[in-house]
């Protein structure tokens, strides 16, 4: 009695896919790598204000290296840090502009949808400003947005 195995032969080449990239896919690899290159740099000129203010507040000194909060000498009097932040947001949002409230993905698309893509001047400088200077004083940032 032979038993026989049940051996799979390999497919033909032609039934396999195409692995060659074709200079539309070199071209948009490229892309890709330079369009992250610019996202890494353009996210770590936006982290600079943060870091900048939040050693302004915590330390008061004029620095751009991090150090954590609870290092700061300021004891209980930390807990006005990020109180005294939100007033500043809150005056920004006051006399600079309005815009700024919320949590920027609505006002996005707003801008996209009613204004053509359009946003004001002062928007787009107070809106990046009041980020900055709610999350280096210590306030939330994340999924419900860094300003008020």
């Amino acid at each position: 009695m032979s038993q026989t195995k049940n051996h799979t032969r390999p497919k033909p080449t032609s039934l396999l896919g195409d692995f060659s990239a074709s200079p539309r896919m070199i071209l948009l690899s490229g892309l890709g790598i330079i369009l992250g290159g610019a996202g890494a740099v353009l996210a770590w000129i936006l982290l600079q204000p943060d870091l900048w203010l939040h050693e302004s507040f915590y330390y008061q000194r004029l620095s751009w290296q991090f150090v954590s909060p609870a290092q700061n000498h300021l004891g209980w009097l930390a807990i006005f840090v990020p109180v005294i932040g939100g007033l500043i947001v809150g005056v920004m949002a006051r006399y600079g502009s309005e815009k700024i409230r919320g949590h920027g993905i609505p006002e996005a698309l707003e801008a996209v949808l009613v204004h053509g893509a359009k946003v004001s001047p002062r928007v787009a400088l107070f809106k990046p400003l009041a980020s900055a200077v709610a999350i280096g004083a210590g306030g939330p940032f994340g999924a419900e947005g860094p300003s008020s």
